[in-house]
Order: C-alpha cells, then sequence, then structure tokens
C-alpha cells in the first residue's frame, strides 16, 4: 500500500473482515458499488475522484483459512463534515461479493500534521546545511589569510633553510625536519623555528648550534630518532623533544605543541635514557660553556680595548657571594616531604605556607618584604626561576630541579641531594 499523506488533507482508514476468499479489486467494486447513490450526486465517489476531491482506494487485505481480513485507505481533500459522512458511509458495507462482510473506521487522520513533520524535518536539514556551508566558508576564509599571513612569515636562513622570522634574532631556537613544520609552528605563534630539511644537517644550523640554545623537535617515528642522532654527533643540542608516537610536528595541535615542549628533556639526559653516547662526550660541559662565552666576546673585548687600565680596574666583576645551605633547609623538607605545600623563609623563620597549585599567584602578587628563601615539596623549573624575583627571593629548596636553559643569576638553588 502506497499514501501519499502530502496529497490531501485527510487519510480515512477501515477495517474490513469478509467471510470469505476476497481479492484487492473485489473489495474496491463493493465500495464504489454500495455507496453509489448513498449520499447523494455531490458525494457520489467517482465523482468525488474525477474532481481531485477523493484519492483511489487503498486496500491490503490478507485471507487465510476461508476468511479475509484487511485495511481501506482512501485520502480526502473534502472539509471535515464532508469526509466524516463519507467514512460514516463506508461502514454500510456489508458484502463483498458473495461473502458477508464488515467494515469499521477505525482512524480520521488530519494527514497536515504529517506534512508539518516533514517540513519541519526538511528545514531542520536545510538549516544544518547552511549552518555547515557557512562555517565551512568562514573558516575557509580565515585559513586562506592565515596560509597568505604564513607564507609571508616563513624567511630563508642563510638564504638557504625555511624558518621563522625571529630566527637571526632570538637567543634559543627549535630546528625542526621540514617546511611543514615550520609552518605549523608558525601558525601556532612560534616563529623562531628552522627546518634541516632532511637527515643530512646542513652546516648552517651546526654554526647555528654553537652560538645559541638549540632545541631540536622532531616527529615520534624512525625518522626522527635518526635526525636526533645526526643532530647530537655534529651539532651542540641543548634540549630534545618529540612529538607523540608516529605524529608529525606538522600535523600537531596548538595544545600537542605546547605540551611536546613543555616536556622536553636535556640533550644528556634524553642520550642516557636511550644510552646512546655522544662523541666527544668528555667535553661536553666545556662546549655549553664556550657558547656562552662566544655570545659575549665581540661586545666585551671592544670595551676593554678603550678602556685605560685604571678603568679596567674598576670594572673588574667582582663575583657574587654564594649562598651558603643552612641546616633548617633539610628540616623545612623534611616536614613538606609529601605534602606538595611550599614555605616562604624569613631567615630561618616560616613567613607563609601555600599549596605549589597557588604559589604562582603568591609570588605574582607578594613584594620584596624580607622573604628571602623558597622551600617547596617539587622540582625548580624554568618558569619558578622567573617568579621568584619578583618576591625577593634569592634561595631555592627543593627536592629535584628540572631542566633548564641557564643558570639562573642572583639566585641560588639546593635540591635535597645537594643537602645531604
Amino acid at each position: 500500500m502506497n499514501i501519499d499523506p502530502t496529497s490531501s488533507k485527510y487519510l480515512i482508514r477501515a477495517s474490513i473482515r469478509a467471510n470469505g476468499v476476497v481479492n484487492k479489486s473485489d473489495v474496491v467494486g463493493a465500495v464504489f458499488g454500495q455507496t453509489e447513490g448513498l449520499l447523494g450526486d455531490e458525494l457520489d465517489l467517482r465523482d468525488l475522484q474525477k474532481s481531485g476531491r477523493m484519492g483511489r482506494v487503498e486496500v491490503e487485505i490478507k485471507s487465510d483459512k476461508g476468511k479475509s481480513v484487511g485495511e481501506i485507505v482512501i485520502s480526502s481533500s473534502m472539509d471535515q463534515v464532508e469526509t466524516s459522512v463519507f467514512a460514516a458511509a463506508l461502514e454500510t458495507v456489508e458484502r463483498v461479493g458473495p461473502c458477508k462482510a464488515t467494515v469499521k473506521i477505525t482512524t480520521l487522520e488530519d494527514s497536515r500534521s504529517s506534512k508539518r513533520e516533514i517540513i519541519i524535518d526538511r528545514a531542520r536539514t536545510l538549516l544544518i546545511n547552511l549552518i555547515k556551508d557557512s562555517r565551512g566558508a568562514g573558516s575557509t576564509i580565515t585559513d586562506t589569510v592565515r596560509q597568505v599571513l604564513q607564507t609571508e612569515e616563513i624567511v630563508r636562513f642563510k638564504g638557504k633553510l625555511p624558518a621563522g622570522p625571529n630566527v637571526n634574532t632570538s637567543d634559543a631556537v627549535i630546528v625542526v625536519e621540514g617546511r611543514g613544520d615550520v609552518l605549523n609552528l608558525l601558525r601556532h605563534g612560534i616563529k623562531n623555528a628552522v627546518a634541516v630539511e632532511g637527515t643530512n644537517i646542513p652546516k648552517e644550523v651546526v654554526a647555528l648550534s654553537k652560538e645559541r640554545t638549540v632545541t631540536a623537535f622532531v616527529d615520534g617515528d624512525r625518522g626522527g630518532e635518526m635526525i636526533i642522532q645526526e643532530l647530537l654527533q655534529v651539532a651542540e643540542v641543548d634540549f630534545i623533544c618529540r612529538a607523540p608516537d608516529n605524529t608529525e610536528v606538522e600535523h600537531l595541535t596548538h595544545k600537542q605543541i605546547m605540551k611536546s615542549l613543555r616536556d622536553k628533556s636535556s640533550a644528556e639526559l634524553f642520550m642516557e635514557q636511550n644510552k646512546w653516547s655522544r662523541p666527544g662526550s668528555s667535553g661536553t660541559k666545556a662546549k655549553s660553556s664556550d657558547k656562552k662565552t662566544r655570545r659575549g666576546t665581540k661586545s666585551k673585548s671592544s670595551k676593554e680595548e678603550k678602556a685605560t687600565p685604571k678603568e679596567k680596574e674598576v670594572t673588574k666583576e667582582v663575583p657574587a657571594e654564594a649562598a651558603v645551605a643552612s641546616p633548617v633547609f633539610v628540616k623545612q623538607l623534611d616536614q613538606l616531604q609529601g605534602t606538595k605545600n611550599a614555605r616562604l623563609l624569613m631567615g630561618d623563620e616560616v613567613a607563609d605556607e601555600v599549596s605549589i597549585s597557588g604559589l604562582q599567584e603568591v609570588l605574582e602578587t607578594r613584594k620584596d618584604n624580607g622573604v628571602n628563601t623558597l622551600v617547596m615539596d617539587g622540582i625548580i623549573t624554568q618558569r619558578l626561576i622567573e617568579l621568584v624575583p619578583k618576591a625577593g627571593i634569592k634561595i631555592i629548596v627543593a627536592e629535584k630541579k628540572g631542566p633548564l636553559p641557564r643558570d639562573p643569576v642572583g639566585i641560588t638553588m639546593f635540591t635535597r641531594e645537594d643537602l645531604t
């Protein structure tokens, strides 16, 4: 049975039972024959169908054990009164062919409610498609503009290697594998990356590694491992970080990039974990100190040439007096162990105790009021080194010390290992 509710106002549904085996054509003939002239010429079924006010008589019937049961469905475009009258007239059908039959109206449906549901579903689909198209168009525009900006920002380091615009001026650089990695870092605001473009490390990167703090940021696959091995052999790499396993740097999200850079490890620790050795490893410390020395050699020597002997004597640097470890430090560390708290000391006295999670806010808001020591059940990080001078803190005591790009000036650090 194929009924289209959108072609009429109402649907007449009736059940039929016949004491005998009857077919669809028999039922249709009985409906036409036994309603003809019953309601007058205005409601004659043939005339109503010709004018389009009534639809086809749809019948679905099954026979079993000498009896037939089925359903009659007729669509109507008449008003409610006329439709109800005609529906009642169907119940006067008493015979189908030679068989006695009973017709009973089951429902009169307003097909316009079905139309409304169809309209709502279609409107919802159209609206969703419209929103998707609008979002897609907006993102396409922004992505296109962003790609143009990135293309304009990317430069050629030494006229050869794809790099961010800040590589020439930044103290720290990130060495990546290819141009796509540089573009992805640019997309997320990191402008000091330079690409080696393959495993054959360019001499420009080797020379750069001797002057700057270098972080190697490579893919989490075998190719990335090979580049790290070559970099460690030919260049002076300070830190190493890798993308998640089987992931490329050029496909990382902003969150993944930031997490990978935060979790970077020093080159020496990385080699120790992977049981690698760097050629000439005995001179590693000397190399890192040479790197710092080379940065300031030129400006310092030019000033000394202009200075008189007396001026040289006056301007001679006097090393700062190193802070002495106090027995109180170990005691405070023992008391804090396992608490994840930090204490601010004024001399040997505790001035305040806070959780490590809230330590940053305390250090940013506290002014220099006599507190000079921070003892914490945690790890010394670069971010902590940047915050403590604002609070007047000169000494940091912690369980461990994380990888730092350089030793802080004016701050003394102690770990539990240093104190025992």
